[in-house]
């Protein structure tokens, strides 16, 4: 069985095209192996990483008080959600040509020193190794892999920093440029995924 974590960031409920493309790649998976779905929409946010929190998790898990354990309640959560799964599929509109604040709240919860990756003499290595990643693009006019698309690369590189390096891209790039040749690229590019 494939165990399936679905994240959408987009702040948009309905007529979102990073949304329809998360349906469509999360459909396409269930339909061609086994699979359980976990969603975890970020639409309302998720709260800022502040110093409660930094104090919390940098203190040893076994010295936590109840308080640290509470703080760190959300975070561990989520991690839980990640460490479970065996494929993220990940709703990425650009906004402002980066990632929205949602998806930044919820990297910052779920990269945490000794959970999801850790510090070794030759640098830190990721502790999720064996997962896969697939995200949904969407941008008005940002075209994906371009010097003004600073969202992919920076996903690219959180994934493989927490150890997922198997990272597969939908783009649904410059809708605003040509939607229907747009439309049509990424549909094309979700019936390419291999489950």
């Amino acid at each position: 069985m494939t165990a399936i974590l679905r994240i959408d960031a987009s702040a948009r409920n309905s007529g979102s095209i990073s949304r329809d493309l998360t349906d469509r790649i999360v459909a396409k998976l269930s339909a061609e192996a086994d699979a359980t779905v976990t969603t975890r929409d970020l639409a309302s946010g998720l709260p800022q990483v502040d110093s409660d929190w930094i104090a919390a998790n940098f203190t040893p898990a076994d010295q936590r008080n109840d308080a640290q354990k509470a703080t760190l309640a959300l975070s561990d959560s989520l991690v839980a959600e990640v460490q479970a799964a065996d494929v993220l599929v990940i709703g990425l509109p650009i906004y402002n040509f980066g990632v929205p604040s949602t998806l930044k709240a919820w990297i910052d919860m779920i990269a945490r020193a000794g959970v999801t990756f850790r510090y070794t003499e030759k640098g830190p290595v990721g502790l999720l190794e064996g997962k896969r990643a697939i995200v949904a693009v969407a941008s008005g006019g940002t075209k994906m892999g371009s010097e003004m698309d600073f969202a992919t690369g920076y996903i690219r590189h959180v994934m493989g920093f927490i150890g997922i390096t198997q990272v597969d891209f939908v783009a649904a790039d410059q809708l605003m440029i040509d939607a229907e040749a747009t439309m049509k690229s990424a549909l094309a590019q979700v019936g390419a995924l291999a489950a």
